[in-house]
């Protein structure tokens, strides 16, 4: 299955991450939401994202290495790589961008955020998966 999945991320304390390429990122403590796409295999992606030992591919696989990162919830829907950018858009709206973090392959200035909490994250996502089951 090909789709779109937001990971909701609790640090638990102020963290420094080294993020490759990316260079050390900094992360207060708090909740944070995280926009992939996985174009082949959804489930066998976020089911790696849940595993503590990996090898480091992603930005996102720095950040959850971290023992003070902790996966709390997953959203995901079926779509296409377009919906990631408009997903993290909204996600923008009401978060504070991570610049740079996972969106190194397209135009967007992040796709992991920090925030308050993830209930208008739940609903938006409950509303797009909802219309494209009507389809």
């Amino acid at each position: 299955m090909k789709g779109i999945y937001v990971l909701i991320i609790a640090i638990s304390e102020g963290i420094s991450v080294d993020v490759g390429a990316l260079g050390t990122v900094n992360f207060e403590r708090g909740l944070y939401a995280y926009v992939g796409s996985a174009q082949n295999a959804l489930e066998r992606r976020v089911a790696r994202h849940l595993e503590k030992v990996r090898r480091k591919f992603w930005h996102i696989d720095y950040l959850l290495d971290n023992v003070d990162a902790n996966v709390l919830e997953i959203f995901w829907i079926e779509a296409g790589k377009l919906e990631e950018c408009r997903i993290s858009a909204k996600v923008k709206e009401r978060g504070i961008p991570i610049s740079g973090f996972g969106s190194s392959d397209c135009k967007c200035e992040s796709h992991l955020f920090r925030i308050e909490d993830s209930d208008f994250l739940r609903e938006f996502m409950c509303q797009i998966s909802v219309a494209r089951n009507v389809r």
